[in-house]
């Protein structure tokens, strides 16, 4: 099925909302390996909506609609879409009853622009809104309809309209709309997901190239992400276990091949959290010592519920005076070297395990720009150093983009570093004292 997604509002093209939503459904299509061509983002404006719908009925089996369900008079994308396809529009009482209890159950006055949000066209279906007002509606072209806007060949085409709120969205993609494609295909679509950290992505493509481009029973789909990349594998069947059983080998396969890298192969595990899962089942306590991150890596660890169980705490040491007094950098290492040197990193990690009476220390000290960098010491510039029960590694990093993305680069290699070092000290490898990265 190909599928295509169209995003209602002002607001998303002034760059006074970020569109989150596109990127959830891309990953929804994704796990029911169903193909997605183009997204469009388009105005509350009437005339450019129909073009918008136009297009995409002309080239996609369903269209997905988000935003312009709510009750002001900017929300054109119920009124648009039924007079394009010459439905009439109709208050559906079970929907308008939904509604006023919202606005009960909270003690609020209910609008009369409100019923606005009750309004289907004829012949819908109306999924249920179980997070606010504006019903989900699902539309299957009749024949007619498709003779006339439809894609040239296609024997069924659906438009799906959802309110714009993400929670909103969501709730009703997951509850209503997925359970309606996965019988409607009469088998299961199931998908895995396989995260890879310290591989860029151009590698893990290269090593994965059969898997990738393999057209068998088993789609691989690699996404990167800031230090990262995921592939999420998805397989269709009769049933889920007979799914499950053909995913299996394909995983056992890039594990073989990627080895360490693959950090886990559960959706809801990030990268930080299987890092303090190994931490934890190694019965290991963390310091961390941040100059550049300014507490970024300590913040992304006690995201993960447990980790007070091994983070003892962090040192956010911006300062040279800082790096001395808290952590016991000394005077003559920064003044010989600089704050942003492997030396100083060192220290670092050797201080900040050695004053929280920590078994493992992650330090970092760098130049996130704009300014600072110089011929010698550019922007970009960052010193990653770790401590696992002593044995400490440092490695130099030289990344690139605006401040921000410096930091979240930094904080990821951070990770990856710390998690490769605690992986080599339990499989007995040497530590280098230094390595170029």
């Amino acid at each position: 099925m190909i599928v295509e997604t169209i995003c209602v509002g002002t607001e998303l093209l002034l760059g006074n909302t970020v569109n989150t939503n596109a990127a959830y459904l891309a990953g929804q299509y994704a796990a029911l390996g169903m193909n997605s061509y183009y997204q469009t983002v388009v105005g509350d404006n009437a005339e450019r909506i129909v073009e918008c719908v136009k297009l995409a009925l002309s080239r996609s089996d369903m269209v997905v609609m988000c935003g312009g369900l709510g009750p002001t008079p900017d929300d054109i994308t119920r009124e648009t879409v039924a007079e394009l396809l010459g439905r009439k529009l109709y208050e559906d009482e079970t929907t308008l009853e939904r509604i006023r209890d919202w606005f009960g159950s909270r003690g609020l006055h209910m609008s009369e622009n409100n019923r606005r949000q009750a309004m289907v066209p004829e012949d819908a279906v109306i999924l249920d809104n179980d997070n606010g007002m504006a019903p989900g509606i699902l539309i299957r072209l009749r024949p007619e309809e498709r003779a006339r806007l439809g894609r040239a060949g296609a024997e069924d085409q659906t438009i799906l309209l959802l309110p714009g709120p993400p929670e909103e969205l969501s709730v009703i993609w997951e509850n209503r709309v997925k359970p309606i494609l996965q019988k409607e295909a009469g088998e299961v679509i199931c998908s895995s997901m396989v995260k890879v950290c310290g591989r860029s992505e151009s590698e893990v493509a290269e090593l994965l190239d059969d898997l990738i481009n393999s057209r068998g029973d088993v789609t691989v789909a690699p996404y990167a992400k800031t230090g990262e990349v995921h592939m999420r594998l998805t397989a269709r069947a009769a049933d889920e276990k007979t799914a499950k059983k053909l995913i299996k080998p394909v995983i056992k396969d890039i594990k073989g091949r990627l080895g360490d890298s693959v950090y886990t192969t559960q959706e809801d595990v990030t990268l930080e959290k299987a890092l303090v899962e190994l931490l934890l089942a190694n019965h290991l306590t963390v310091t961390t010592a941040e100059s550049c991150t300014g507490g970024l890596i300590a913040a992304r660890l006690v995201n993960v519920p447990g980790v007070s169980e091994i983070f003892k705490c962090g040192f956010v040491t911006y300062s040279n005076k800082a790096k001395r007094k808290l952590i016991g950098v000394k005077r003559k290492t920064l003044d010989k070297f600089g704050a942003v040197s492997a030396e100083v990193v060192r220290e670092m990690a050797e201080g900040a395990a050695f004053y929280s009476k920590s078994d493992v220390s992650v330090a970092v000290s760098g130049i996130a720009g704009p300014d600072g960098g110089t011929e010698e010491k550019p922007v970009g510039l960052v010193y990653i150093g770790v401590n696992v029960c002593g044995n400490i590694r440092v490695k130099e990093f030289r990344f690139s983009g605006n401040r921000e993305k410096v930091r979240n680069q930094t904080v990821a290699s951070a990770m990856i570093l710390l998690r490769e070092c605690i992986l080599g000290y339990y499989s007995r490898l040497t530590f280098g004292e230094k390595e170029n990265g």
